[in-house]
């Protein structure tokens, strides 16, 4: 039984303790990926787990590459760079919800 690679991103889990020090309140999100340990960690993997997980990784990829065209056009049409730590989030949340949809889709869906 093998760990899959989609485990380890909740590793990022242990930001949200930066929360306390720092008294950002944003950091507190990042204990959510604490749930890719026990959701994909340890299960092991077969070919119909690493075909799921590629094909969300592909959705995931053109979603945060459509993401980041439309922030650089708002940005540069609006010629500020406020919107731009807005941006940033709006990618790294957009990625990883579409990647968990998708892997959740695949996964019932079951081809």
């Amino acid at each position: 039984m093998r760990i899959t690679s989609v485990s380890y991103l909740g590793l990022l889990g242990f930001l949200g303790f930066l929360g306390f020090p720092t008294g950002n309140l944003a950091f507190f999100g990042f204990f959510g990926f604490f749930g890719f340990l026990s959701a994909l960690g340890g299960r092991g993997s077969d070919e119909r787990v690493d075909q799921n997980v590629n094909r969300a990784s592909r959705n995931a990829f053109l979603v945060i590459n459509l993401t980041l065209v439309f922030s650089l056009v708002y940005t540069a049409i609006l010629l500020t760079l406020d919107a731009l730590p807005f941006a940033f989030a709006l990618l790294f949340v957009s990625s990883i919800v579409s990647f968990i949809v998708s892997y959740i889709y695949y996964d019932r869906r079951g081809d």
